[in-house]
């Protein structure tokens, strides 16, 4: 983080990484408006919904409204700080595109997104990248192909309080340069963390627990409540998720950090629940 601004929001320097845990998107043309079937029934249906709002978009900047039917099954934990919603509204631009003969073009599609939210354009892109100023404003980076132990021990996080109790005076001064993408522990940092952690110090506990399991680093997504650890391999991973699930209930799974090498389209879809 690095400053608050006049408009409210804050401006940040932050690693995104693209997971190949996904939810599944399929857009039907056809019937009037916009209508949205999902398989959480805890999922707003109506214009709250991103993927709703991304379409009722898409059709402004067209110039005619967009008749679609979205079937979206979920497999991002709702409210878990890994940009469930917001990936999904990137993949209905980006497929509500490809069905409509690409009339948009990508820079288009960027100020869409930007529109839609903050975390939005970043899914548009094919693989990790730096956000700055809201976050809109990426640079490709290059990482390794880690593997990511999640869990999401479910608690409540209201991201605006989070934001509105950061101590942006003490805040850690983000290392822009000459950093080593192999060694994670160098660069995980997340000052979101200093007003999450303290509120729900058992998150803590699972920080330190995931760090005495030998990952290379651990931290957490966004605002919380989704803790993560990095780990060289799915072997080193499993062996750990194996040990946390000793005592700990909620939801957890590990996923490939996607890269967006050609050899990442064999892992979009993979996950290993635990």
């Amino acid at each position: 983080m690095v400053r608050r601004r006049p408009d409210g929001y804050h401006d940040l320097v932050t690693v995104m990484q693209p997971l190949s845990l996904a939810d599944e998107l399929t857009l039907r043309r056809g019937g009037t408006g916009v209508t949205l079937e999902c398989d959480d029934p805890r999922l707003p249906r109506g214009e709250e919904n991103l993927a709703v709002r991304a379409v009722l978009a898409f059709g402004r900047e067209w110039g005619r409204p967009a008749a679609v039917h979205i079937t979206l099954r979920k497999r991002i934990p709702l409210a878990a700080g890994l940009g469930g919603g917001s990936s999904d509204a990137a993949g209905t631009l980006l497929g509500l595109n490809d069905l409509l003969g690409k009339p948009l073009d990508m820079a288009a599609l960027h100020r869409l997104a930007s529109g839609l939210g903050a975390d939005v354009p970043f899914f548009l892109l094919e693989g990790p990248a730096v956000g700055r100023g809201i976050g809109t404003e990426l640079t490709p980076l290059a990482l390794p192909a880690y593997c990511y132990l999640l869990l999401n021990p479910g608690v409540p996080i209201s991201t605006r309080g989070v934001y509105e109790n950061l101590d942006l005076a003490n805040l850690k001064a983000p290392v822009l340069e000459e950093w080593d993408p192999e060694r994670p522990e160098t660069w995980v940092h997340n000052d979101l963390a200093t007003v999450t952690l303290t509120r729900f110090p058992e998150l803590q506990d699972l920080l330190d627990s995931l760090a005495a399991l030998g990952a290379q680093a651990q931290g957490m997504s966004g605002s919380g409540p989704t803790l993560f650890a990095i780990f060289p391999s799915l072997d080193t991973a499993r062996e750990a998720a194996r040990e946390m699930r000793h005592h700990f209930s909620g939801w957890m799974a590990i996923t490939r950090g996607l890269t967006g090498a050609p050899k990442d389209a064999g892992w979009e879809n993979d996950l290993w629940m635990v």
